[in-house]
């Protein structure tokens, strides 16, 4: 077997937990499909001097580890809004201008992170949460690092001290202190009471339902009382029943506007968003993810960004067809009426 052949049997396998890993550690589904890209080719250039002493896989994670880690020594960390100030709880509140210069989290497809089989994705749901990604933001570089690969990949400390090129006096430690950090920030797991798959099903065909109806009254019987919905790139964000349903009825939702298509990102259900341009057509809008908590949606992100919707649309090459190297376009204000 030529040698292209053999790496790319080898190594192609470990595609999607390492776009996962690099997605944990970034923030960035785009950024993400870089680094692994340049893994990759790290790996290939380096291949014929792979003598074995450690597994494969755990060979490629390193490669991809120090490609992150080099790459958030000139990014800072990508927030939420919810991370950046309070809530509203009225819906009438003035909206605060679009922060497009903010480097936002980013929502990932699961057809790229876990494949088509729901075992795998079940599997990886807590370690691709919204919830935890963005908590993980708040930890510096290495011990994000360091409490992913201990706590989520299940590597030993050893194995964590190779890949870092450290002792594991000092993973210990990072991780220590990773751990602290996560518990001082209050919990960051958000699947508790979740419904199963034919419950989510539903529940999210009613939210499409409804959206695409115009339909507040019945948006208002799938929120929890305490949901909340944030919208980046707008900082403002909302908190209970009435303040989001207000703001959906009075700045959003208009018949015929939206056409909602059905997909699941980080473990949750989710839309990717067209808006109705006047001329029959419909323009990318964005991605929208929502988390259930029993039966109802607590919470809705809003990812109003357009660039999104390619690579929710193309999971099987994750390619993102039509999206500008780096740049971030930004699509109407999703307060426009």
């Amino acid at each position: 077997m030529p040698a292209s052949d053999e790496f790319t049997a080898l190594t192609e396998p470990f595609r999607p937990e390492l776009l996962a890993h690099c997605y944990r550690l970034l923030g960035s589904i785009h950024d993400a499909e870089d680094l692994v890209q340049e893994t990759y080719l790290r790996a290939w250039r380096a291949y014929d001097r792979f003598e074995g002493r450690s597994t494969l896989r755990r060979w490629l994670y390193k490669i991809a580890t120090m490609a992150c880690l080099t790459a958030l020594e000139t990014r800072g960390r990508r927030p939420l809004p919810s991370g950046l100030g309070a809530p509203s709880e009225d819906h009438r509140v003035a909206m605060a201008e679009r922060e497009p210069a903010v480097a936002w989290l980013q929502p990932a497809p699961d057809a790229l992170l876990g494949g088509d089989d729901p075992a795998t994705t079940v599997a990886a749901r807590s370690g691709v949460r919204l919830a935890f990604i963005a908590a993980l933001q708040f930890l510096p570089a290495r011990q994000r690092a360091v409490l992913t690969m201990r706590d989520v990949l299940a590597f030993r400390t050893a194995e964590v001290a190779e890949m870092l090129d450290t002792t594991p006096a000092a993973v210990d430690s990072a991780l220590r202190r990773a751990r602290s950090r996560l518990a001082a920030a209050g919990p960051v797991e958000d699947d508790l009471a979740e419904p199963d798959e034919q419950a989510l099903r539903t529940l999210l065909d009613g939210y499409v339902d409804a959206f695409t109806r115009a339909d507040p009254e019945a948006l208002v019987q799938l929120l929890r009382a305490d949901v909340e919905m944030e919208m980046p790139p707008i900082p403002t964000w909302f908190t209970g029943r009435d303040a989001v349903a207000g703001f959906l009825a009075r700045r959003v939702l208009r018949a015929g506007r939206w056409r909602l298509s059905p997909t699941r990102a980080n473990g949750l259900p989710a839309v990717v968003v067209h808006r109705n341009t006047g001329d029959g057509h419909h323009a990318a809008y964005g991605v929208q993810v929502l988390t259930p908590i029993g039966s109802r949606i607590a919470r809705i992100t809003a990812f109003n960004d357009p660039l999104l919707v390619p690579t929710f649309e193309s999971p099987a090459t994750g390619s993102a067809a039509g999206r500008p190297g780096g740049r971030r376009a930004h699509g109407p204000d999703p307060a426009a009426t």
